[in-house]
């Protein structure tokens, strides 16, 4: 394997392990005596490839060490930014922040990472002392400020080791920020981690594990809180809640809360920020007016909206401008708190002061890192949460692919857990910062439907819109239809869309109160035959034409709480297995029950249906979408019943 693959192979191996890597960061590079290859920004460690490499010219980098740059520390930042873009080979590639540290080090290999273990000693008390007597072979350097200050620090100071000890240190451990590791070969890389590791892991008791219940009360509070983060035009937030047996151990009063309160390393202020909030509360009502008040005071101070919560009760509340953006400040407060943990075993935690928080804060490079990790795609229902049920296969697939092509996050709910795990997972190969979750459902029971929604919310923060999707059929004429398939019919397609709507309806209640411009939506996918009726198939058509009573009334109720309720009417989907499944589907059960004159075969069957449309053809849910994706955009209408017939339905 050439060097670059065995940096590839390196920088995957760690990046892909949490306890060293966490969103991404840290970074790698290999040297020869006249290139750099560094790991570029926007490049995660866990899935480069050798084009996540700049490569740089090292008799432009060398000269950087003891180059005079300007006093002015904005011009002096500007003057090394461009003397490292000047050094670049490959344009485009924009190379890390910490690239002079990487050349400085005379190793072939060197991974700079921050391993939670590492942290808990270097975001400590003790780190200096520790430092020095567990690794006095290492170089210990006393926090600096990220940037060309950094670099010049750890470049004097190898230059003091290299003249002290007549050897190049292995191990640079920087206080608050992390450790780097050189090496001749990436198996030397690996045995100095190895070494370390297993050290700092002998001093230390494990991090508290285990599942923590997540209050019901989430369902009654965190819309109302991601809605007060969103509302005044600052753009649809999504929340994710966490509670585990260590974010307990830190959300059961103030004090508990106080060692992670600020923040232990520029990372943590790059996707966290520098001021978290904590809400101790005395119910659901207090919790909410808390909230409002303590997110308002913190905009208005800060200029932005917070990044974490942290709510007795309930546990670690991210907030993103995206599910994988709330993913991200998730995972890197969790490894906060475990840093927090650790430092306990080194004298206590030793968070940044507040000039060193200052300084990230209003730093550049670190900025272009935020925009950079905060992947945008734009949409027609971007950021919105939409459930949409029956969503595993079929119709409610394809209805769900395309809204979540359109940005939303989307919940498959469904009673098909296997399918339903293989749908979300499908969803998420394309989505972007969009996320899909899957959640076993049956539409037809109330408690099910409640813990979809509380799922929906402990995931997202939100529910914006509910698609009510599922639906059967079970078709036959008077004498075929049994009592028991005609009650099965009725309480998929008609009762259930009553659960839906009401378990749906009280969410979208507590978000629309909190925001007088925001709107929310119920959409049921209904059918042509619940605007005409069909023939031996009266089950279902009644159970549609119910549906659209049901929508007006729902319409008529929740106006006053600016939530729509439309329903869609497709006409036939041929290709899917509704119709198409060779043992169960309509052209099967219609050949059967005689509903095309003279069939004798499935394509008879469909011909007949076809020579119904004036547009030939079968509507599909691409077709279908675009019509919800109006019933959300609009505001002016609701109670309706859109047809999506290919003409075979016409509305007077």
């Amino acid at each position: 394997m050439s060097e670059i693959g065995k940096l590839v192979e390196v920088s995957r191996e760690y990046g892909s392990d949490e306890q060293y890597v966490i969103a991404g960061g840290g970074n790698t590079s290999f040297k020869t005596a006249d290139k750099l290859w560094v790991k570029a920004s926007g490049h995660a460690l866990a899935t480069i490839t050798e084009e996540g490499f700049a490569i740089l010219d090292r008799a432009l980098l060398n000269p950087m060490g003891d180059k005079e740059y300007s006093s002015d520390t904005t011009l002096r930042e500007e003057q090394v930014k461009n003397d490292l873009a000047a050094a670049c080979i490959t344009k485009g590639r924009r190379p890390s922040v910490e690239t002079s540290l990487h050349n400085c080090m005379e190793w072939a290999y060197v991974v700079h990472l921050h391993p939670t273990l590492v942290n808990g000693l270097m975001c400590s008390k003790d780190a200096a002392a520790k430092c020095a007597e567990l690794f006095p072979d290492a170089l210990y350097i006393p926090y600096t400020d990220p940037g060309y200050t950094l670099f010049k620090k750890v470049y004097d100071k190898i230059k003091e080791y290299r003249k002290e000890r007549g050897a190049e240190p292995e191990v640079i451990f920087l206080q608050n920020h992390g450790i780097f590791v050189g090496g001749k070969t990436t198996e030397d890389i690996k045995k100095t981690y190895d070494k370390v590791m297993n050290t700092l892991g002998k001093l230390v008791k494990p991090v508290p594990e285990g599942d923590a219940p997540v209050c019901d009360c989430v369902s009654e509070t965190i819309p109302a809180i991601r809605t007060i983060l969103s509302r005044s035009g600052r753009g649809l937030k999504t929340l994710k809640v966490t509670n585990n047996a260590l974010v307990s151990r830190f959300i059961g009063d103030k004090a508990a809360a106080e060692p992670v309160m600020k923040p232990f390393t520029p990372d943590g202020i790059v996707y966290c920020k520098s001021e978290f909030i904590y809400i101790d509360h005395k119910g659901p009502e207090d919790l909410v007016k808390q909230a409002e008040k303590k997110i308002e005071a913190y905009i208005e101070k800060r200029g932005h909206t917070p990044k974490v919560l942290l709510i007795k009760g309930i546990g670690l509340v991210a907030v993103g401008s995206n599910a994988k953006e709330a993913q991200t400040v998730t995972e890197v407060f969790l490894d906060s708190m475990k840093v927090a943990w650790y430092a306990s075993f080194f004298g206590g935690e030793h968070p940044m002061t507040a000039r060193q928080i200052s300084f990230i804060d209003n730093w550049e490079v670190e900025n272009y890192r935020r925009k950079v990790a905060a992947t945008a795609s734009v949409g027609r229902v971007e950021g919105k949460t939409i459930i949409v049920t029956g969503a595993a296969q079929g119709f409610g697939e394809g209805i769900a692919r395309e809204l979540i092509k359109q940005g939303a996050n989307i919940v498959v709910a469904d009673l098909n857990e296997v399918t339903g795990q293989k749908t979300a997972a499908s969803f998420n190969e394309i989505a972007k910062a969009n996320k899909a979750i899957f959640v076993k459902t049956n539409v037809a029971d109330m408690d099910s439907l409640k813990g979809l929604i509380k799922e929906t919310i402990v995931n997202f923060g939100a529910l914006d819109a509910f698609v009510s999707n599922a639906g059967v059929v079970r078709a036959g004429d008077l004498e075929a239809m049994t009592p028991e398939n005609f009650e099965f019919v009725t309480n998929i397609n008609y009762k259930a869309y009553f659960f839906c709507a009401k378990v749906a309806s009280h969410v979208m209640k507590i978000e629309t109160a909190n925001d007088p411009e925001y709107f929310a939506d119920i959409v049921q996918i209904n059918s042509k035959s619940g605007l005409v009726g069909s023939k031996a198939n009266f089950a279902y058509a009644g159970g549609k034409f119910g549906g659209i009573g049901l929508t007006q009334s729902f319409a008529l109720e929740l106006a006053p709480f600016r939530i729509k309720v439309n329903s869609i009417c497709p006409g036939n989907y041929y290709d899917g297995p509704l119709w198409s499944d060779p043992e169960k589907g309509l052209f099967i059960q219609y050949l059967k029950a005689g509903k095309a004159p003279g069939a004798k075969t499935v394509q008879d069957v469909k011909d007949y249906y076809l020579s119904k449309v004036p547009m030939r053809k079968g509507c599909n849910p691409e077709d279908v979408c675009k019509a919800i994706l109006y019933a959300i955009e609009q505001t002016g209408e609701t109670g309706q019943a859109i047809p999506v017939t290919g003409g075979q339905v016409m509305l007077a």
